[in-house]
């Protein structure tokens, strides 16, 4: 295990490598020049300023001269600064870590707890209203775009029922205490719903096609011939069985939540990792947008590799050699 696990590091080591000069290039392509449009918002510049700021931020350089200076600070465990906050990028993700952190983990934790629970009940009760039910709305789920169902629950929630804010994360004047903390709850339910949807839908027939499967099996029905009653069939045969894909699939769900989070925070302006990436690759902002980017990279890969060695563990037909 610990060869595959090696062997994979440096796999993955190469990929962030390609990805790194591929998401570059295309950033440095991305039409709009960033010195443009920090003179359109100083119009005081002198053209000798501007051909400063081209200077000192590279801009006229080939795109291999650009990206090896790039790599070369990064690797010192630089970032550079932004252009846009004007402020190191590793400070800045600091700040913005902790809030995507806080939207992910409350909308994984209703997506899996929710998910999972109607997808194994929807499964041990085929073809009943709840099983028809479930089915219907993972399919509506899965269909709806996020950005479509967050600006319907914006309509809903926060203009038609003014109960929830239609977006931000605090209300300016709040009193510190309590009341500061049900301000950030409120603001946390739309996205955390929306959110929450996507990944909701995906862990419903995951879970039921799981079950289906297991309860298919010759050795449930064995245990059933025994007269064991059917809880400890369940329980004891069907549902650990049925855990095993629900595991890889905990892990690799974790690059689509992230994923989510840049479309559902920019929608809800949530002052997270998602939103200063929208607004980095909006403002032309390189150095923040490739660290984002390279962030969210990562993340994915560890998952991977978490979810092939997760994988093994609860399988002892698997085996990595």
């Amino acid at each position: 295990m610990s060869r595959y696990v090696g062997r994979r590091l440096l796999q993955s080591l190469v990929v962030l490598a390609g990805l790194s000069v591929l998401l570059f290039t295309l950033l440095v392509y991305t039409p709009g020049d960033p010195v443009e449009i920090i003179a359109a918002t100083q119009p005081d510049l002198e053209p000798e300023d501007i051909r400063r700021l081209r200077e000192y931020y590279g801009l006229d350089d080939p795109v291999g001269v650009r990206y090896v200076k790039w790599l070369r600070t990064v690797v010192k465990g630089d970032l550079g600064i932004s252009r846009t906050y004007g402020q190191p990028v590793t400070r800045l993700i600091r700040q913005r870590l902790g809030n995507t952190l806080q939207l992910l983990t409350a909308a994984f934790l209703i997506a899996f707890t929710l998910g999972v629970s109607v997808g194994l009940y929807s499964a041990l009760h085929q073809y009943s209203v709840v099983d028809y039910l479930a089915t219907l709305l993972s399919f509506a789920g899965l269909a709806m775009p996020v950005f479509w169902l967050g600006i319907l629950v914006i309509l809903v929630f926060a203009v038609w029922l003014p109960v929830f804010p239609a977006g931000g994360m605090m209300t300016p004047g709040v009193e510190p205490g309590w009341p500061t903390v049900v301000d950030r709850l409120r603001h946390l339910v739309l996205p955390t719903l929306v959110l929450a949807a996507a990944g909701m839908a995906t862990w419903v027939r995951y879970s039921r096609s799981a079950m289906l499967e297991v309860v298919r099996q010759d050795y449930i029905r064995t245990a059933r011939s025994k007269g064991l009653p059917e809880t400890l069939v369940t329980r004891r045969h069907a549902l650990r069985n049925a855990l095993i894909p629900i595991v890889t699939l905990l892990a690799l769900s974790i690059p689509a939540v992230l994923d989510g989070a840049v479309v559902t925070e920019t929608i809800f302006s949530w002052p997270g990792m998602g939103l200063l990436l929208f607004q980095a690759v909006l403002g032309h902002d390189h150095a923040v947008a490739m660290a984002v980017l390279m962030f969210l990279a990562v993340a994915t890969l560890l998952a991977n590799l978490v979810a092939d060695v997760a994988y093994a563990l609860v399988d002892p037909r698997i085996r990595y050699e």
